[in-house]
């Protein structure tokens, strides 16, 4: 039952967008988008403390943490541009880039969806990637299922923002390298474990595809 409903609201949602389409004489694809009244503010990483209990690792943890800290000390940028980001998300998504005079520093990405949402921060040091902050909210129910449908479905919950599943992962770098990643599990993975080089290999291919949206091509991405 449950399934047919959004399946409903799928349809629904699809023969709008055609039907725009068709109004406005554009035959491109219409992507509805969340409203700013109605987009739920993602805790960005500016206050958390960004430690590690990894003792083999500290000395080599302390230069990314300081350049965290660093960045986010900064009170006049340069320059902030911001950028859609189109294709990658049901309700699509924003991207800023923070510069100082020395170049790009720091980028915030936001994707939305009707599922979940998702921030990614990267921060930058002498021109590669230090450290990247991920932050991933897991919705109780989707974005539209409100109490109306709830009741037609004979649920015990609506869409409640406050009852997202949260994940929290740190990614830290050195050399442009992955050497240690930290998650709200509190699990740890060494340099040499399978995860981290994919992990690796994901975080860089969306970073280019951000860096694409500025046409920024200076920054450098660490290739072993």
């Amino acid at each position: 039952m449950k399934n047919r409903f959004l399946h409903g609201v799928f349809i629904i949602l699809i023969s709008l967008s055609f039907a725009y389409a068709q109004k406005s004489g554009d035959q491109s694809p219409v992507f509805f988008t969340i409203q700013a009244q109605d987009t739920v503010k993602m805790g960005e990483a500016y206050n958390e403390k960004d430690t590690t209990g990894n003792k083999s690792l500290k000395n080599r943890i302390k230069p990314i943490q300081a350049n965290f800290k660093r960045i986010n000390s900064v009170t006049k940028w340069t320059a902030v541009k911001k950028k859609d980001i189109e294709g990658e998300s049901a309700e699509g998504g924003e991207a800023t880039f923070y510069y100082t005079d020395e170049g790009l520093q720091k980028v915030i990405a936001k994707h939305y969806g009707e599922i979940g949402q998702k921030l990614t921060e990267y921060y930058l040091l002498n021109g590669q990637l230090s450290f990247v902050f991920e932050k991933d909210y897991k919705y109780n129910r989707p974005l539209f299922y409100d109490t109306k449908a709830m009741k037609e479905n004979n649920d015990t919950e609506a869409f409640d923002f406050n009852k997202s599943e949260v994940i929290t992962t740190r990614n830290y770098f050195e050399n442009g390298n992955i050497i240690m990643i930290t998650n709200t599990t509190g699990r740890g993975f060494s340099i040499g474990a399978d995860y981290p080089a994919e992990q690796e290999e994901k975080i860089k291919e969306d970073f280019k595809r951000l860096l694409k949206l500025v046409n920024y091509s200076s920054v450098m991405i660490y290739q072993p």
